[in-house]
């Protein structure tokens, strides 16, 4: 195993690149910024070379991140058309999984055909993870960074303008838009960069926060109608049931932001969101503040995050996982509290 994010880390990922033919690249479940930054700037220095790979998500490109997709690099994983083209490949590198069941049926294809796998991620992993290569840097702010870093070590030559507009965009998204405390100097210079090779930044900040659909603000208001409090507004809870979801006729990518949006309401240090989904589990999120931690929340519901940024996908009916989960973020909020 090894960890970090050093020269030579970055020396032995370059090296099992340069040794395949074929390179399988993923994120996990309902991606966001960083993954999907993270996969196009890693997929533009793999067409640098004669390599075959495919960027291979077992969730679709969101709406808002379908700019990252110029080139028509990303597919949304289908046995009959990838499983035998996984199976095949000889390489995969995962980005800001978190967890690597996060990737669902990617995961599964990759472990079945026991496929050496490189793991570049700012997330905590188990000791007993199944990757090849685990390169894991906890202060890194986002995976965007790393892999910023991993191309600065491996190319002879300055990094092309849609590289930086997948690290950009990485980086941007798990920072707040650089307001979040993960903020680094290497986050603006990682910026500055992005300005000189001629990035629209504000293009990108309007495609990913400024591109609200209808239904979604439909679904928005409803939920706004309907927030619970907890601990004396220490903890703020919402539902999104089916019949919400058909009623507002959103998708299930309309919901982005919405913890987040109700985790900025005066009082609230913990944000919980309990989505029920049409294929019978629930989507959990979850948004912290300060000293209120949410990702052992997510592990234990077998998912995964950051400290103020994590969620999971558990199997159940509503009523049933909304109750549990409400009193695991009640009983975590309380053992915080109890230690000042």
């Amino acid at each position: 195993m090894i960890e970090g994010n050093t020269k030579m880390e970055w020396e032995e990922v370059g090296k099992k690149i340069s040794g395949a033919k074929r390179i399988l690249i993923s994120t996990h479940e309902n991606p966001d910024g960083d993954g999907l930054g993270s996969e196009l700037a890693m997929a533009q220095y793999l067409k640098r070379s004669s390599v075959d790979f495919k960027i291979i998500n077992t969730s679709p490109l969101p709406q808002e991140y379908l700019f990252l997709d110029k080139d028509g690099l990303f597919e949304t994983y289908n046995k009959e058309d990838h499983s035998a083209w996984i199976k095949s490949a000889d390489l995969a590198i995962i980005f800001d999984v978190g967890n690597f069941v996060r990737c669902r049926k990617v995961f599964e294809e990759i472990t079945e055909n026991n496929i050496d796998t490189i793991n570049i991620d700012h997330h905590p992993h188990p000791e007993n993870h199944p990757f090849t290569l685990n390169i894991v840097d906890l202060n890194a702010a986002a995976t965007g960074c790393m892999v910023f870093d991993f191309l600065k070590h491996n190319m002879s030559v300055p990094l092309n303008k849609q590289m930086l507009i997948g690290i950009y965009t990485a980086v941007m998204t798990d920072t707040g838009c650089f307001r979040h405390s993960n903020t680094d100097e290497k986050c603006h210079l990682i910026a500055i960069e992005t300005l000189n090779v001629g990035v629209d930044t504000n293009a990108i900040y309007q495609r990913v926060y400024e591109n609200s659909t209808k239904t979604r603000i439909a679904l928005l208001g409803r939920i706004l109608t309907d927030i619970h409090y907890e601990l004396d507004g220490t903890l703020a809870w919402f539902q999104i049931t089916k019949k919400m979801l058909i009623d507002a006729k959103a998708t299930k990518s309309d919901v982005d932001g919405f913890t987040d949006f109700v985790r900025s309401i005066n009082g609230v240090q913990v944000a919980l969101m309990i989505f029920e989904q049409l294929d019978g589990t629930c989507r959990i999120n979850l948004r912290g503040k300060g000293k209120y931690s949410v990702n052992g929340i997510a592990n234990t519901l077998g998912g995964g995050g950051h400290r103020l940024a994590a969620g999971a996908i558990v199997n159940g009916s509503l009523p049933h996982v909304k109750e549990n989960v409400i009193n695991m973020a009640i009983q975590s909020i309380q053992e915080e509290q109890s230690l000042v």
